[in-house]
């Protein structure tokens, strides 16, 4: 495997993107457009090949795709109760669609995509407390929609209207240890795609160097809408609560951003 100094990997990447459209080398593979460029540049798995490599990650995205890039997984305090599990899915959980198909008749969950700027059509909201250094899930029953009317008179019944009681959380300060391994410093690459003759092509027409994400920045983007909470838990299995960030705001993240090409 090569050995590159930045310099050359920079030097490397703009050869690529010069190299205009190249075939996807792992048709079928959703994850195609980061090993394209892998394969390229002769490298293993998000395995730069640079001193300090652990500072550094190789990031990519397909330029016509709308879909949310899961950023890490993090659950919210107080973890001693185990929130998600033991309280969102217990008292504000509603049936699984496939209860008594898939799963048991008596499967439950909870799963919503939760961002800062509107409420849920069952109410809750991302809420940025600058002054506590915290960011909350509220719930406010009044903006729970129509639709939801028979789950909401469930909820009454397990946990009452009112707001959350504890508020699940997170410190701006666990985010910030959370999202700077995470993300580190990073060559972020964009592609266009397109097919020819049936068959898939990328041109990585955009190379972006991404350094010092800063905990200001991520906790905005949370208040601006462009990182959104998502919870994935039914009664057989938590799946995890993600942070997950809308395509092209990665570089909101950081506090440089330096175009190589």
């Amino acid at each position: 495997m090569k050995i590159f100094t930045k310099e050359q990997l920079i030097e490397e990447l703009i050869k690529i993107k010069e190299m205009g459209w190249i075939k996807n080398a792992r048709p079928g593979n959703a994850g195609g457009v980061g090993n394209t460029l892998e394969d390229l540049l002769g490298i293993e798995e998000n395995n730069l090949p640079i001193p300090n490599a652990s500072e550094w990650e190789l990031k990519y995205q397909r330029g016509n795709t709308s879909s949310l890039t899961t950023l890490f997984h993090m659950e919210p305090s107080p973890r001693a109760i185990k929130f998600v599990p033991q309280i969102f899915l217990l008292k504000y959980g509603w049936s699984h669609q496939k209860a008594g198909l898939v799963y048991p008749s008596n499967e439950m969950s909870f799963r919503q995509t939760i961002g800062g700027n509107s409420r849920s059509d069952r109410g809750f909201k991302v809420v940025v407390d600058w002054s506590n250094k915290k960011v909350l899930i509220s719930f406010n029953a009044s903006a729970v929609a129509e639709r939801h009317s028979r789950w909401l008179k469930s909820v009454d019944k397990r946990a009452g209207l009112k707001e959350l009681n504890p508020q699940p959380y997170w410190g701006f300060d666990d985010l910030l240890h959370k999202a700077g391994t995470k993300l580190h410093n990073c060559f972020y690459a964009k592609a266009d795609v397109k097919r020819i003759a049936g068959e898939e092509y990328f041109h990585y027409n955009q190379i972006l160097m991404l350094k010092n994400l800063t905990i200001e920045k991520f906790v905005k983007a949370i208040d601006d809408n462009d990182i959104l909470v998502d919870f994935d838990a039914r009664t057989g299995h938590n799946h995890g609560t993600k942070f997950r960030l809308k395509q092209n705001k990665i570089t909101e993240l950081y506090s440089e951003v330096t175009n190589i090409t």
